[in-house]
């Protein structure tokens, strides 16, 4: 865990938790595991809002507990987990993926669930229903299968997963537990709904990050191939990627192989490629450069596999190209990518090879070499190491570069969102007044009021005001986007470092 990590850990429990909870946090992080103890002792809280602070953390499952090192009997420790901290970077994308996949009503799920950390089925059903029942006509209600129904759906495709037990939990009276009710079975009417007993009490449901995780690396292996080649190679790599849901594991360096047979029968049908036309497309994306799909024998017409861990140093390393691009222009990014191509040259070849003059190259090396983006590595002729006779090779080592952009990009979130914190806080005044006068307009319009007492409402909030009022949220949303995209990156780079690590 580094310094980045850290910082940026502490700004994200601060934005969502408070001050308190990102104190408490930080240190848990900073100190390794610790008993409460110890924890009030070194922070200087008090008993009661360490105790408040460490539920809201595990509600969250941001922070595990076990038994105290010394082994039975001794005082239970705390450990915050940096990963999951992380994972609230990403709250805006889960929530629109699921809104994409499921609708409003899958939208509102996933965001109960993050906001409240963990739920049971029957209480998600009733909240959501509630939210969506408030924006329907007067006199109109949600029904409640539709939202089991889209809960269900959730469960089935692994976006909600069982919470694990708590370690010491007492085992339930009822015989079994309760699970998700199918898309059919009818719902209880809204007035009686609070009075039953659903049995699953105790039975909680989280959002399964890693199953968003791999669909997040599916979305983005189809995007490159469609940017690369076209849109039917990207819906047959689509397909072999639907296919192989089920039997790869999210850990696997490719799919399962998978026939031309099999595949040309699982393709829809609104595509209506030909057989032959499919086997021009394999080959197409075989031959290509990028590795996304690569051939695994000769039976059933051919058996293919999508190539997880190519696909995603590719990625990275475009990302890296980019990088290079945008900070240091185009013939550095030419230098850059012949270094990744050829591994390792000396600066006389790199002139030659990139067609660039020598004292230009010399300096664009240098640079590189300064932001640790290049690497220079010597090889003596003789053992003395005496310059006149050692090679100096420039080279790129793409993983450990990976790891260095990664920090970079945890830095910029961090300071977007110390940047955003610093905004809303210079403007709390004016941003509380906006809140309290869309209250009253809600309230006013809830009891039909008439329009020149809405008018005049609206009225308390001067010309001016509106303007910087208008500014503001423009700014936000700027730095929203900003962390939006950076997220992107850090999300390549960490399926990139983490597919290496698990292939090594």
């Amino acid at each position: 865990m580094t310094a980045q990590e850290v910082r940026l850990c502490g700004l994200l429990l601060r934005e969502h938790f408070g001050e308190v909870v990102e104190k408490v946090g930080t240190h848990l992080l900073k100190g390794g595991a610790q008993n409460l103890r110890t924890i009030i002792h070194e922070t200087g809280i008090s008993l009661d809002l360490v105790k408040k602070s460490l539920c809201v953390l595990v509600q969250h499952g941001a922070c595990v507990f076990r038994s105290g090192r010394k082994g039975a009997g001794s005082p239970t420790e705390y450990q915050t987990c940096c990963d999951r901290i992380l994972r609230i970077l990403r709250y805006p994308r889960y929530i629109y993926t699921a809104k994409t996949l499921y609708g409003d009503t899958g939208e509102l799920i996933i965001e109960e669930l993050l906001q409240r950390g963990h739920m049971t089925m029957s209480g998600t059903i009733k909240t959501v229903a509630d939210r969506l029942t408030q924006n329907m006509e007067e006199g109109r209600s949600m029904d409640y299968s539709e939202v089991s129904s889209a809960f269900f759906r959730l469960v089935e495709t692994h976006f909600l997963q069982r919470c694990p037990p708590l370690a010491g939990a007492e085992p339930k009276d009822s015989a079994t537990p309760a699970a998700p009710a199918p898309p059919g079975t009818p719902a209880a009417p809204v007035g009686v709904w609070n009075m039953l007993t659903h049995g699953d009490e105790g039975i909680c449901w989280q959002v399964n990050f890693e199953r968003f995780h791999l669909h997040f690396r599916d979305q983005a292996i189809i995007s490159a191939v469609a940017n690369k080649l076209d849109q039917t190679s990207s819906e047959i790599v689509r397909t072999m990627l639907r296919m192989s849901e089920v039997t790869t594991s999210p850990t696997a360096t490719c799919t399962k192989p998978l026939s031309a047979n099999e595949i040309f029968r699982s393709l829809p049908t609104s595509y209506n490629i030909p057989r032959p036309i499919l086997d021009q497309y394999l080959t197409l994306l075989i031959d290509d450069p990028m590795e996304f799909v690569g051939k695994a024998g000769e039976s059933g017409g051919g058996m293919y596999v999508v190539n997880m861990h190519r696909a995603l140093a590719n990625l990275a390393r475009a990302t890296l190209e980019s990088v290079v691009q945008e900070r240091f222009g185009s013939r550095s990014a030419r230098i850059f990518r012949l270094l990744l191509r050829k591994r390792h040259l000396e600066q006389k070849q790199v002139e030659d090879f990139a067609m660039i003059p020598a004292k230009e190259a010399k300096d664009m090396l240098y640079t590189l070499l300064s932001q640790n983006l290049v690497q220079l590595q010597e090889i003596p002729k003789t053992p003395d190491y005496a310059p006149s006779r050692t090679f100096y090779l420039y080279t790129v080592n793409q993983l450990p570069t990976a790891r260095m952009l990664l920090q970079n990009c945890y830095k910029t979130v961090a300071n977007l969102v110390e940047r955003r914190l610093f905004e809303s806080k210079e403007s709390k005044r004016l941003l509380e007044k906006s809140q309290r006068i869309e209250a009253i307009l809600a309230s006013l319009q809830a009891s039909g009021a008439e329009p020149e007492q809405l008018t005049e409402v609206e009225e308390m909030i001067t010309a001016p005001e509106k303007q910087q009022l208008e500014a503001l949220r423009l700014h936000i949303n700027k730095l929203d986007s900003a962390e939006n995209q950076v997220d992107e990156t850090i999300f390549l780079l960490e399926s990139y470092i983490n597919s290496t690590a698990s292939t090594s």
